[in-house]
Formats: C-alpha cells, structure tokens, sequence
C-alpha cells in the first residue's frame, strides 16, 4: 500500500460535486422527463436498477457501439444493457431477422421451428443435452432451481455471497450487505435477505460460501449433510459479475464440479452474464468444465426478452416426465428465437470474438498503463467483452476481499467521469464494462482518455 500514491478522499468528495452539476447542467431535458415519470413511475424509472439520485437520463436511441440521450449527447455505449447487447445496437442481421418474422406472427404459445433450432445451437456450444426457454434470467435460475429440488428432493440451496442470480425471493439473498459486520464468519456466512419482502423462511433456505474456496465449500456441505440438510444445487457463477469481474481461480470449478459430484449436489453454472459474451459455449467452454444446468439470457436474443435452461438428460427428465411444470406464455416466443438465431448463426461469429479480444486487450493494457503511469491503487481484469477497473490495492478474489480492498468512492466518481466524457459504463460495482462487436478504436480512445483525466485529477 505504501508504495502507491495516497488518495486524497477530500478531493474526491470535491470532484463528485464538480461532475454531478456538469452532468445536471448538460441533461435538462432528462430532468423534466424525471418531474414527470415520477407521478406515474416509482422513482421515474421502470426498474429499480435504472435510478439514480438526483434523476436518471433518459435515452432516445442507439446505433452501433453508440446511445444518444434525450438531451442530444452521443455516449460509447460500455453499459450495453448489463451486457445484454454485445453484438452493438440495432444490428442490420438481427434486424431484419425480426422483421421478417414480425410479418409471420409474433406471439402463439405454440411451438416453432426456430425455438428447435436454439436448442440445437445451445446443446452443442454447452455440452447439455436438453434445454428449455423463458423470458429472463430471473426466470432461467428461478426454474433451474425448482428442477434441481425435484430431481433431488431436497429444499436447501447453496450459493456464493456476492453473486447475483436475478430478482425471484430464492435468488435474492447474500447479493450483498449494507453492514458488512452482519456476514458473519467465512465457515459460516449468514443468510441476508437483499431487500424487503422476502421471507424468512425463504431466506433460510440458502446457505451462502466464498467464491474461489472451494474446501470451504466443501467443508459447508458436510456439515449441511450432518444436519439432514444436504443441499438440492450449488447455483454460481463460473466468474463472479457482480463485483467488476472476479475470474476463478486455477482448479477451482473443477473442484467444486468435484465436489458436487461426490455429494449428488446438482451444480447450476448461472451464465447469465457470461454466456455468449465470453464465448459461444460461455465458461463451459472457456474453462472446459461441464455443470448439470446453464442458465443463460440478457446476450442470448441481441435485445429482445429471452433466457433459456439447459439440463443433462438426466437431470432434465423431472421436466420431460411432468414431474416439474416449467411452463411461460412467452417462453420461446417467435420474435426472440428469431433474433437469437441471428444471434448465433450470423452475428457471433469467430472473427466477432476475435474482435472483441482486440478491444478488451487494448483497454487492459492501456488502463493498466495509466495506473502505473502515476501510480496509482488500481488495475484491470478482462475476459473477451466483459472487464472493469478495481481501484484496489490487493486482489480481490470474492465478496471479502472485494469490501476490504475496492474503493466504493472512487468507483462512484468514475461513473460521472465517464458520462461527463461521452461514456457510459454500468454504475456501482456490478460489470464495469461490456464490449460489442460494433466498438472501435474511436470508443475504446473515448474510455480511456477518461480514465486518465480521473486518475490524473485525484492525483494531482
């Protein structure tokens, strides 16, 4: 710690003030949208992920790498949706995939082709025999659970603190902590709910354990198996997204693929973030360890509604045979399919994800140039279209060491650095930056010039 420059947090207090009122001075128009979304909108917006103190922007439209605010501003999109739009926006393919099957019907609750099509796409790039479609993540793990508790018959669920896994009750404990005192012991993590309306019973249900301990992991099941409480699935994500990016560790999902094995846990690898943005096949392929379930959605459709579960035949027969109903109106709808076989088949091709490891390598090294350049407590992880800046002295490896190292203040300044320089990245800790296929050079100079105006101002 000695041997990087001190930050001055006075002096990031005086810059937030300084940008938030450039940002209030540039964005009038999105006020008077606030003034009137909020009679009608709880805090003006249609999910809570979307506010922001003292008012949201509002957007008119993108094209490409680019959005373009109601005020007029053109911002180099990193947010990209929560990384739902890593083929770039309004995509000529995908486009027209949807256009055409607009004028084919749009929505029947009956089956077609292209739903059997994805399912081809998805068996082969996962390595899961069988698959089923819905509407959102949230959708995708709430069901993957239910189908683990019923090919189990067991209740309990196991999953990493920190990690996100969508909206439902079962997924909405241990996301995070307002008083990191209240986790309690790394041998025993508590059970927190992440919100109210959540019950207790619910929230006892899931056991929490550390990313990338996976003797810990293990440890907690035995004594969840002393007390009859073996658990139904360990749901995780194969990189943690809910903290910038944290990767795994070497050896550590083949332990915990170990592991689940050896106690007939069934282990749900949540690619709800990673999938398709990563690599065709996701984690499964980057990393070469096959889970019982894959969750994906938010880049599966290029935008539109979907999230699809993938099972082996074993595990997938409590559906197959009606012991599960995992049913949705809208699961596999027409315009969804259409857009995610465009997706796949045209879109996301090998040079695309070469594309996007030039655009992810350059910001590493750049950013990283920066932070040593004055330096600075700081540095990059990357995979292909997913990467963040973690204003830290030490590496963080999992919700712990994520709270003792990452600097919350600086990475509130860096959101209004970004946006006040033509960027926009996705805010708080969540993912720092989504790439897609259409960012160029001209985006990548864009994020990095404002990153060095920050560190270079909270330094001086």
């Amino acid at each position: 710690m000695a041997d990087y420059v001190q930050v001055d947090h006075k002096r990031i207090a005086e810059l937030v003030e300084k940008e938030e009122k450039r940002l209030e001075d540039a964005t009038p128009k999105s006020y008077e949208l606030y003034k009137r979304a909020v009679k009608s909108m709880p805090m003006g917006v249609a999910s809570t992920y979307q506010a922001r103190d003292p008012y949201p922007m509002y957007f008119s439209h993108g094209k490409g790498s680019k959005i373009y605010s109601v005020d007029g501003q053109e911002i180099s999109d990193f947010h990209n949706g929560f990384g739902c739009m890593v083929q770039g926006h309004a995509h000529p393919a995908i486009i027209e995939a949807v256009k055409k099957r607009c004028e084919l019907g749009t929505q029947f609750a009956l089956p077609t082709e292209d739903s059997i099509i994805m399912a081809e796409h998805l068996a082969k790039n996962f390595k899961l025999a069988k698959w089923r479609f819905v509407n959102s993540g949230s959708e995708a793990t709430m069901d993957a659970m239910r189908v683990a508790r019923a090919f189990t018959g067991r209740d309990t669920v196991m999953k990493i603190f920190g990690s996100y896994h969508g909206h439902h009750d079962y997924a909405m404990v241990s996301i995070g902590a307002v008083d990191y005192g209240a986790i309690g012991p790394r041998d025993n993590y508590a059970s927190l709910p992440y919100g109210g309306g959540i019950p207790q019973a619910v929230v006892d249900m899931i056991i929490p354990v550390p990313f990338n301990d996976a003797p810990m992991m293990e440890a907690r099941i035995e004594k969840l198996a002393a007390e009859g409480r073996l658990p139904a699935c360990v749901i995780m994500e194969p990189a943690m997204m809910n903290l910038g990016v944290v990767l795994p560790e070497p050896g550590y999902l083949e332990a915990v693929r170990e592991i689940t094995k050896k106690h007939g846990i069934v282990l749900i690898f949540d690619e709800v973030k990673t999938g398709i943005c990563t690599a065709a096949g996701g984690a499964v392929e980057r990393w070469g360890v096959v889970p019982d379930m894959v969750t994906l959605a938010k880049a599966l459709a290029g935008g539109l509604p979907s999230g699809a579960i993938g099972g082996s035949d074993e595990v997938m027969e409590v559906v197959n045979d009606g012991t599960v109903f995992q049913v949705g109106t809208y699961a596999g709808n027409p315009l969804s399919m259409a857009a995610a076989r465009a997706s796949m088949e045209e879109v996301m091709t090998p040079d695309a994800y070469k594309h996007l490891d030039y655009l992810n390598g350059r910001l590493i090294k750049e950013c990283d140039a920066v932070a040593e350049k004055y330096n600075f407590p700081a540095y990059t992880v990357g995979i292909r279209s997913k990467g963040c800046v973690n204003f830290a002295s030490g590496k963080i490896t999992d919700y712990e060491s994520f709270i003792k190292y990452q600097d919350h203040e600086l990475v509130a300044l860096a959101w209004l650095y970004n946006i006040n320089r033509g960027v926009i990245i996705a805010p708080g800790r969540e993912e720092e930056w989504t790439l897609s296929i259409q960012h160029t050079d001209e985006d990548i100079d864009r994020y990095v010039g404002a990153y060095e105006d920050l560190i270079r101002d909270v330094t001086v």
